[in-house]
């Protein structure tokens, strides 16, 4: 059984808000779509929101019942300006909220995981998405994607540590029935591809279905941190590298259902996200 209601997507632009977003138009939800720069988005009103403005959370608010969280980008802390719009958000009549969150980070943990922690004492429906690493991370505007493209490389700290890399229209897929199903999951769901890859299977895959050579190049968790730190803050460049340390020592090394379970489909391979999304070398 779904919900009807209102959903405030916060993040509508990004890799995963603006696939939720969609799918939830398609449904005939009336869905908010929320940015920094209100940016129109098709079947959604759009309205401004900015993490560090307190002033845009009211008309951001005003009306939903229900929330798409996306964390502040590069922030080590986000938990600082989350609950307390978190609080607001309860005050203004959301009874739902469906966070995203990782599957390196558990609730309590760093970062966004100290939101996790407090989201079932601030909402009587709630669900935390846990999806692992993006596939997008290696075919869109990603550090790992700028540099395939420009230097056919995948630089990671991860030797040879393998990972259930998921699509996020997968994730997306989980987070709109996270939004609408009753009841609502009340649980965290680590979301997850169907197989784990090294990043040397990444770039094997990436070879064969693109025609251009692409190596994984493994570095120390130090060369990693100060790669990172050239394009984002040094702590949150720090925690990062110690994740993919952390997936060398197979951290990420699992599998789950949740999306088949949810969706009744089954989760995309890499496989299949890479002939769909990467135009072979001499391809039209």
């Amino acid at each position: 059984m779904t919900a009807t209601g209102a959903a405030l997507v916060l993040g509508a632009t990004g890799t995963v808000g603006s696939r939720v977003v969609a799918r939830l138009a398609a449904r005939g939800s009336r869905v908010r779509a929320a940015s920094r720069r209100a940016a129109p988005v098709d079947g959604a009103e759009s309205v401004r929101f900015d993490w560090y403005d307190p002033a845009t959370w009211a008309s951001a608010l005003s009306g939903m019942d229900r929330v798409h969280l996306v964390a502040p980008v590069d922030s080590a802390t986000p938990a600082d300006v989350m609950l307390p719009f978190l609080e607001q958000a309860r005050a203004a009549g959301v009874r739902r909220a469906v966070l995203l969150s990782s599957s390196a980070i558990p609730a309590g943990g760093p970062a966004v995981g100290q939101v996790h922690e407090a989201l079932p004492g601030l909402f009587g429906e709630w669900a935390v998405l846990r999806p692992s690493w993006f596939m997008q991370n290696f075919t869109g505007d990603h550090l790992h994607a700028r540099s395939i493209r420009e230097e056919g490389v995948i630089r990671t700290a991860a030797g040879e540590g393998r990972v259930a890399f998921v699509d996020a229209d997968d994730i997306a897929a989980v987070a709109v029935h996270a939004l609408t199903d009753v009841p609502a999951p009340c649980t965290d769901l680590v979301v997850t591809g169907p197989e784990a890859l090294s990043h040397t299977d990444v770039a094997a895959v990436l070879t064969e279905v693109t025609g251009r050579t692409v190596v994984h190049r493994p570095l120390g968790h130090e060369e990693m941190r100060d790669r990172l730190a050239a394009s984002m803050p040094l702590e949150y460049a720090a925690m990062l590298a110690g994740l993919d340390r952390a997936n060398a020592g197979g951290a990420e090394d699992r599998t789950t259902d949740t999306v088949l379970r949810l969706t009744g489909r089954p989760a995309s391979t890499f496989r299949d996200h890479v002939t769909r999304a990467v135009r072979p070398v001499g391809g039209e």
